[in-house]
This record gives structure tokens, sequence and C-alpha cells, in this order.
């Protein structure tokens, strides 16, 4: 069985690691967003492919993102020196950041490079960045277009937006993911920020139609639940765009992708309306509280795509 899952962010990061702990690993493949990387002290940092990374090798920190127990010297003397570090580096994330950048500079590919440093940390998982090329989310704001980290860190999402700008959407898509998707026996879209961390990927060459053309079934795991973001701007983005901030405002964005969309039991009062969007519907327990809850929630995604047999 191969399974490939859209991730980006930490509810992803945290689904993936509850399926590497009920399926093989190596029959997972994860496609990364990109789209929120940026340059720190002249250093490529891959916020959602470190997430990634660290939550597969057990590493997460005590909020989700960098190193668990990691010390901030460096950023702490960045400030006394006086620099505005709002955005937060670990001493030992740092050193990702260094092999990263070095490589990159030497030639390697952003794929080249993230396959050595999953290795090197002992994930089994497949992980892939959706492109190689440079490709920026813009948020637009009433307070003028923003990188994505200047608008979810520096401001931490507390400006109202009015859209989204892709203008790396004719990047090409990295080697394998297009193969990943297409040959996929399950192809997941994972609980992330539809507009932020999925459209990003949907964008780059050849994925929405690969997507939508795949054999497999095709599955997407609701970020919302009873209303609420569980992690993220998720919640506030649908209000500040308009959408009425519920699963089935997500369900829509992805019709004509995904046969099956998942709620969690919260939500079981929506299936109707989702299913009347010409998708099959299922409530579950979708709440990833601690490792058993992720792989809980694994577990209860197979068994509602159908491949319960599948789970270890």
């Amino acid at each position: 069985m191969k399974i490939t899952v859209l991730a980006g962010g930490i509810g992803a990061a945290r689904f993936l690691h509850g399926l590497a702990n009920v399926v093989e690993p190596s029959s997972i493949t994860a496609v990364c967003n990109v789209s929120d990387d940026l340059t720190w002290h002249g250093l490529h940092v891959s916020p959602d492919l470190d997430t990634l990374m660290y939550t597969l090798a057990g590493l997460e920190g005590e909020f989700g993102w960098g190193v668990r127990g990691d010390t901030q010297t460096t950023l702490e003397r960045l400030r006394e020196l006086g620099g505005d570090e709002w955005f937060s580096i670990g001493d030992r994330d740092l050193a990702t950041h260094l092999y990263r950048t070095g490589r990159l500079r030497a030639g390697s590919t952003l794929t080249e490079v993230t396959a050595a440093l999953v290795t090197a940390h002992g994930v089994r998982v497949t992980c892939l960045p959706v492109t190689d090329e440079p490709h920026p989310t813009i948020v637009r704001t009433g307070e003028g277009d923003l990188q994505f980290q200047d608008y979810f860190v520096r401001l931490r999402g507390e400006v109202p937006v009015t859209g989204f700008d892709f203008p790396g959407r004719d990047a090409r898509p990295a080697p394998g993911v297009l193969r990943a998707i297409a040959e996929a026996d399950l192809a997941v879209i994972a609980p992330s920020n539809p507009f932020v961390s999925i459209t990003p990927m949907l964008v780059v060459q050849g994925v929405r139609e690969t997507l939508s053309r795949a054999p497999g079934k095709r599955v997407a795991i609701s970020p919302i639940i009873a209303g609420s973001a569980v992690k993220g701007p998720a919640a506030a983005m649908l209000e500040s765009l308009g959408y009425e901030v519920s699963a089935t405002s997500v369900a829509r964005l992805y019709q004509g992708l995904v046969d099956l969309f998942v709620v969690d039991t919260a939500d079981e009062a929506l299936l109707p309306e989702i299913r009347a969007l010409g998708m099959d519907a299922v409530a579950t327990d979708t709440m990833m509280t601690g490792e058993e809850g992720r792989a809980r929630v694994a577990r209860n995604v197979l068994a509602a795509a159908g491949f319960a047999e599948s789970v270890a």
C-alpha cells in the first residue's frame, strides 16, 4: 500500500506521526509545503519541512515546532547586539539551517538536502518538498502585502486578511511529487490550513490536476472542528475572507479533489451538506491529543477510507 499526504504545519506533522506508527513508515510519502520558507540572516529556513522532520523523529518542540529542549544562546546574543529578532531559532535548529544553506549554495536541490536531513534524523517516511524552486506565499492585508512569516510570526496573525498571492505559481514540482500522488493507493490532504498550506501546493504545476485525476482513494481531513481551528490562523482567515468558519467551508475548497471528507464527531450534523457537494463524508474522532491520539486518528482515517486492514 502506498500513501501520499499533502502536508503543511503542525496538524499535518502530528497526523503523519500517528500514521507512521500504525502503517509501515516507508510506505508513506509526505509532499510538503515550502511557501512559508524564509531567509533568516542569510540562512534558508524551511519551517514546514523541519516541523515534519522533527515531529517524525520524536524531537518536536513544546509548542509543536523547533527542537524540544533547545537553547537560544545565539538568538539571545543577537538581541543583545541590537537585532530585531522576532523569528525564533534555537541553537540545535540553527545547525539544520546552516547545513541546508551550505548544501544549497554548493548546488544541491532542496529535495536532495531534505532527503539527507531526514535520513540523518532516522526518519523512514519519504519527505518531498513540493518544489525545489522559490514559491512564497504573499498574504494580502489591509496593511499591505506581507510575506507569510511577517504576517504569522511578527504580527501574530492579528491583521485581517483580504487574499493571497503566489508569485511562484509557475514553479515546477520537485522530482517524484507527481508520481507519488498519481501512484498512491490513498492520497490524503492533511488537516492543514487550506489557504497557506494546501493551496500553495495545489498551484504548483500539475499538482492539482494530478490529484484530481488520481485513481486511488482521495481523502481530506478538516482542520476546523466545531467552528474553531485546533492550531493556527485557519479560522481567522476563513472569517476574514467572508467564509463561514466551519468544516463545510473547507470541504467546498476541495470540491473535485477528494472522494471523502473527514470531519470530527463534533461536526456530525454537517455531513448532509458536505455530501451535497459531491463527496462522501464521515464523522470520527480527529483530535490528536498525545501520541496515542495521533495513532487513533490515523486509524480512524484509514478505516473511513476503507483501509482498516492495512493498520498494524
